[in-house]
């Protein structure tokens, strides 16, 4: 890809440039570290966390920034809606040598975060959106950790945002952009509008900023990312729900970026032995931390296996195994039970035609934007905009 801007994290370079995109109960560290075996070099971002209970050291959102000794870089997403807490969130996390890059979420369409005016609802009050950027900016600025940005088109058709949003983020020192391209009231569903991105690529030109400008959205196959930046001049592409049981999609556009052949999709013999390693990993994550929702102690087998039954789903996506087995696979509650459940499959299954492009995650919308009363109306309201727990933006963010 000729004429990109190369993707940067100080002075860390990606070997692609690929993004696993941020998504709520996925992006966790046992997650990144089966994508990273695929494809090391990339940036790999934890699921985002809530920047009020970073502040406040809350435990949950402590345990949920974990990183493996040998990862690099350390990525993480901060969401909020208050610029003072979002800025000291930034600057505790860097501070204390948690993080080498971290990403703004403005583009988590859930109800729950926008109802409280945060993720993407943020870059409709323009003003909020900048204070937010450059306090992040500044607490980040004093340990040379990047922050970047990453948002939606807009709430609707009606109020587009991406482009003006762009250029702010740039303005106050995004080190990148990432655009989805879909808005809020799209949710999942429909195709996203690469066109869009091809605008904000060239807003942001125009604005006189020299920072890569990132596509996301459809990204379901290899070609798809190669396809993605040829047509819009975009300089890099970050993968949402296209490598959702499928974390060898990294090695993948690696090849195709690189301009080497794509290898077939894997036979189930493959595929099983990265679900047995995924739920091994999880299980490894899990008994670090071993605390379950309500605040108790669970047994960190028992919470992995609940927590792997979406991601068993997704594996067996577009392979021919029968209502049985996935009916059983959804209910997995060991790893025992779930090597028994392996072992009764064809191991050389292949993957359906088509089967890269069934979609995997989220597919709801459109919806109802939901907003604080009085939102659009003034710049700086006189209510507490933010967000109240990690719970309220469990969604996955990606495209």
């Amino acid at each position: 890809m000729t004429g990109r801007i190369p993707l940067r994290i100080g002075g860390y370079e990606p070997a692609a440039p690929v993004v696993l995109a941020p998504m709520a109960g996925v992006t966790n560290a046992a997650y990144r570290r089966i994508c990273r075996s695929f494809a090391p070099g990339l940036v790999y971002v934890n699921e985002m966390v809530m920047a009020t209970a970073v502040a406040h050291r809350n435990d949950k959102t402590l345990r949920m920034m974990s990183f493996a000794a040998d990862e690099q870089p350390r990525s993480l997403q901060i969401y909020g809606s208050d610029p003072a807490q979002v800025g000291l969130a930034v600057r505790m996390v860097c501070e204390e040598g948690r993080v080498d890059h971290v990403d703004l979420n403005f583009g988590c369409p859930a109800a729950k975060v926008t109802r409280k005016g945060g993720g993407a609802a943020v870059p409709a009050r323009p003003a909020l959106l900048r204070a937010i950027m450059r306090a992040a900016v500044d607490g980040a600025a004093p340990f040379g950790v990047p922050v970047t940005a990453k948002f939606r088109m807009g709430l609707t058709d009606e109020l587009r945002t991406d482009l003006n949003a762009g250029v702010i983020c740039a303005d106050e020192g995004a080190a990148w952009v990432a655009l989805h391209a879909r808005t809020v009231e799209q949710h999942y569903s429909g195709d996203a509008r690469w066109d869009a991105i091809a605008a904000l690529k060239a807003a942001v030109v125009d604005a006189g900023h020299h920072i890569p400008v990132l596509g996301n959205g459809d990204v379901w196959e290899a070609h798809d990312g190669v396809r993605m930046m040829e047509m819009t001049g975009c300089d890099g592409v970050v993968i949402g729900r296209g490598c959702l049981g499928r974390p060898w999609l990294f090695r993948d556009l690696v090849d195709a970026l690189s301009g080497r052949p794509v290898a077939p999709p894997p036979r189930l013999r493959d595929v099983a032995l990265v679900i047995a390693d995924h739920a091994r990993a999880l299980v490894e994550h899990y008994e670090a931390d071993g605390v379950g929702r309500s605040g108790r102690r669970v047994a960190g087998e028992d919470l992995a296996m609940r927590d792997f039954r979406k991601h068993a789903s997704w594996y067996l996506t577009g392979y021919p195994v029968g209502p049985e087995a996935r009916r059983r696979f959804s209910m997995v509650s060991s790893l025992g039970e779930l090597d028994d459940l392996l072992a009764g499959l064809d191991p050389l299954a292949e993957l359906v035609p088509g089967g890269e492009r069934i979609k995997r995650g989220h597919t709801n919308g459109p919806i109802r934007v939901a907003l604080p009363e009085g939102f659009l109306q003034a710049e700086h309201p006189e209510l507490d905009m933010t967000i109240p727990d990690d719970d309220a933006a469990m969604a996955v963010s990606g495209g």
